[in-house]
């Protein structure tokens, strides 16, 4: 029998797949993240949310590394994220040993209850911005 945290992540990724991400990337102003996908070696964009903080940017992932991007960054780091309508090129870094849920409290409060309300495994992650 799955676990309450299996039936969880498939639901809520179900969700984000079909139906929450499509409309979010479309928005101008959303924060999106793109990584190379681990296989087919395609672009592959998702919404995020976080904050830069001088030449980083923050965020946590609500299924650590189950998360399907988490996964993408762990085979190739080089990243974009699309901050106010202009892309950045940059180097993720997963950081098991920070905090998520005080990173949380840093980050932007409706994104941040979002993942604490969904996330079974939160992680931290930062992007090291070129520009």
């Amino acid at each position: 029998m799955p676990s309450r945290n299996d039936v969880q992540h498939r639901l809520i990724t179900t969700f984000q797949r079909r139906v929450g991400n499509p409309i979010l990337r479309r928005l101008p102003g959303q924060q999106l993240l793109e990584t190379v996908g681990r296989v087919s070696g395609e672009p592959r964009i998702i919404p995020i949310g976080g904050r830069r903080v001088g030449n980083e940017f923050w965020f946590v992932s609500e299924f650590g590394s189950r998360s399907q991007y988490v996964r993408n960054i762990t085979a190739n780091n080089r990243v974009r994220v699309r901050l106010r309508g202009h892309w950045h090129s940059g180097t993720a870094h997963l950081l098991p040993d920070d905090d998520p849920i005080a990173r949380l409290r840093e980050l932007p409060r409706g994104n941040s209850a979002a993942v604490r309300a969904v996330g079974t495994d939160l992680l931290t992650l930062r992007v090291d911005l070129d520009d």
